[in-house]
């Protein structure tokens, strides 16, 4: 395999026999067995991914990339492509809500320029790697070439390298972009070859009329791109995001490299799919943050066999229901890690 595709190359799998010694662990702590659901499983699935019965987190990382979608021409969003790049310098200062909740929890936060409609290489404290001004309108062309799409997915591999030599060890990702929304149910419906409607919600804020007119025109993109659509990448390249394409190759590196992942809302789960579909042995790297209220959410995770952590009514994206998880996730480890055994606790367990 070369390293022109290197988003082929299988990530190891979570150890099994660590995952075996974790779970003994869990159930000889003071508690029904069980009782504590998802915070259990989340910390044995950390102790597979880490290769260690009691796992840490030392040094969690946030990307969040940006892209703009030509898409929104056709009235598919209730917001000016403007807003991204005023939201990018939102989130360098801190005022944006998952900037604010990496502040408070000591995640490290990255934000990375994949391509924006109008420019802002004039920010200060952003990684500046556009490849294009925002894709095109995938109602009309495809989103972008081959060759952006796979720079695009080039992108995310390399931060994730860069944050990798820095010791991250857990990684969450964001996006930024209006159209975004538009982007992930197209991609979705081509990847899960479902009816886009299924897939489609009010995004930044639609209603009435003018959700019906973003179904509309999401229906006539998705019969466009279907001829042209036989695998993952091609779908990618006709209906995806820069941003979009960015994440699934951040999600498949950093499985590459061991580095679990905590998976956010609708269009970081479009991206996850897209990760899982051009390579099936990121899925059990992924663990999944929350329940998006953004129509569709639901439909992916079930595609990715996914139990998330909370459900918030959350739709904000950004990284923001991933920041709000990680809370649990390192409540999770404190349980694992430092609950007392029956032994230990002089406790008597369950009759056999």
């Amino acid at each position: 395999m070369t390293q022109d595709n290197w988003w082929l190359n299988a990530a190891t799998a979570p150890s099994e026999q660590v995952r075996q010694q974790a779970q003994a662990h869990q159930d000889q702590l003071t508690k029904p067995q069980g009782s504590l659901g998802l915070l259990e499983q989340v910390a044995i699935e950390l102790a597979a991914m880490q290769n260690r019965c009691k796992p840490q987190i030392h040094q969690p990382h946030m990307l969040i990339f940006a892209g703009d979608h030509g898409i929104v021409a056709q009235g598919v969003s209730a917001y000016p492509q403007s807003v991204t790049v005023a939201m990018l310098s939102n989130f360098v200062k801190g005022g944006a809500a998952v900037a604010t909740l990496c502040r408070q929890q000591g995640i490290e936060l990255a934000v990375i320029n994949c391509g924006t409609a109008h420019s802002c290489e004039d920010l200060a404290n952003i990684i500046h790697r556009p490849i294009m001004p925002g894709t095109a309108d995938f109602s009309v062309q495809a989103a972008m070439s081959p060759a952006q799409a796979l720079q695009a997915l080039n992108l995310g591999k390399e931060q994730v390298e860069r944050i990798h030599l820095s010791g991250c060890d857990f990684l969450m990702l964001g996006e930024m972009g209006i159209g975004n929304t538009s982007a992930a149910s197209c991609l979705s419906a081509l990847l899960l070859k479902r009816d886009v409607d299924t897939l489609t919600g009010p995004g930044t804020g639609l209603e009435g009329s003018a959700l019906a007119h973003k179904k509309a025109i999401l229906n006539t993109c998705v019969q466009r791109a279907q001829p042209l659509t036989r695998t993952p990448l091609q779908a990618l390249e006709q209906v995806g995001g820069l941003e979009i394409a960015a994440i699934s190759g951040a999600y498949i590196r950093a499985s590459q490299l061991g580095i679990p992942c905590l998976v956010d809302g609708f269009i970081t789960t479009a991206a996850a799919l897209l990760a899982v579909q051009l390579n099936p042995s990121v899925r059990p790297w992924l663990l999944f943050a929350h329940h998006s209220a953004e129509y569709g959410h639901g439909i992916l995770l079930a595609a990715l066999k996914a139990q998330p952590l909370l459900n918030l009514a959350m739709r904000l994206g950004e990284g923001s229901g991933a920041a709000v998880a990680f809370a649990t996730v390192q409540q999770a480890l404190a349980i694992h890690n430092n609950m007392a055994t029956f032994a230990e606790a002089a406790v008597e367990g369950k009759a056999s």
